[in-house]
């Protein structure tokens, strides 16, 4: 265990692990619940921001990790590697165009078999449930399909589809790492949301979380204007699901699965959401949640709370008839 990172919570705990690639370490965070069911949940990020500002950041002193503490799990999340405290690849010191795209799904999804294998051996279970958001959904639907012995339930918050390839065209690639700045971030936010619609995110809770969101890189502040080195490998992934190259068979996944989306949210229209849903076949159960007013960044937005509520009651098995 390490303490040499900031905690949001006095109860949370910090591990750096070596991972799949040699002298490379994953931070990893971990907050018990306080009243336990013996039940253990993963959040896996997404392609743009770690951990610390997703599943543990506090919107009014709550986070969606404190929901599913409340609910009595143990909570883990980890930073893939290039994100937040996890260690940098080496490459990402190099010009951008030097290499390709870093962190793709197959390299990710090494990293998380990684911190799973490390959560089962500490907490002493077989398997845990998992809560991905966006392009998570590709390393954690790899893992999934490979390893269904270490999966218990899967919460997919707005999950990235596989679209039909086009005609005379070839997925692009991209550069290694890319920069992204606060109001890059910021676009993001408010790009899906009606014109006539109010607000599902202040500008005020918006400044707080991109503070935050410069602290994950420690020379953010350096640049101009300041931003986030990212890995590509993630943009890269989405975009190849766009043309027809979904990293993971959504069929070899035998766990039950939960498609969690926004009315708003401009990556998982309802078609996409549709195909996905028919493409775990075998999985014993699904669902397909769509949330009022709320975008692919739901997790941060005015209707979080439904999320919470959502994802609780899967997890926990309460949609399973009496």
């Amino acid at each position: 265990m390490v303490s040499d990172f900031p905690k949001m919570d006095a109860r949370e705990e910090h591990f750096r692990i070596p991972g799949p690639h040699p002298g490379l370490k994953l931070f990893v965070r971990y907050l018990p619940a306080v009243r336990t069911q013996q039940r253990s949940v993963l959040y896996v990020h997404g392609a743009t921001f770690p951990s610390a500002v997703s599943i543990a950041h506090r919107f009014d002193g709550r986070s969606w990790r404190d929901a599913l503490n409340d609910a009595g799990f143990d909570v883990w999340a980890f930073d893939f590697q290039g994100f937040g405290f996890s260690d940098r690849y080496p490459a990402m010191d190099d010009p951008a165009d030097a290499h390709t795209p870093l962190c793709n799904a197959e390299d990710a999804s090494a990293q998380l078999e990684t911190v799973v294998r490390f959560i089962r051996e500490r907490q002493g279970v077989s398997r845990l449930s998992l809560v991905s958001h966006s392009w998570g959904s590709m390393p954690a639907g790899v893992l999934a399909g490979e390893h269904p012995d270490m999966v218990d339930r899967w919460v997919l918050f707005g999950p990235v589809a596989r679209r039909p390839p086009r005609r005379y065209e070839t997925a692009p690639s991209g550069p290694a790492w890319r920069v992204v700045t606060v109001e890059d971030q910021w676009r993001r936010f408010v790009e899906d949301v009606p014109p006539d619609a109010a607000p599902v995110l202040s500008r005020k809770h918006f400044d707080e979380w991109g503070e935050r969101y410069l602290d994950s890189d420690g020379e953010s502040r350096t640049r101009h204007p300041a931003g986030v080195k990212i890995p590509v490998g993630p943009f890269n992934d989405i975009l190849r699901a766009w043309h027809g190259e979904l990293a993971y068979d959504p069929a070899l996944v035998r766990a039950p699965v939960a498609l969690v989306r926004g009315e708003w949210d401009g990556i998982v229209p309802d078609e996409d959401a549709r195909w996905l849903f028919d493409a775990f076949r075998n999985s014993p159960m699904k669902r397909d949640i769509k949330i009022s007013r709320a975008t692919h960044l739901m997790h941060l937005e005015l209707m979080r709370t439904a999320l919470y509520r959502e994802t609780n009651t899967f997890l926990l098995g309460g949609d399973e008839p009496v």
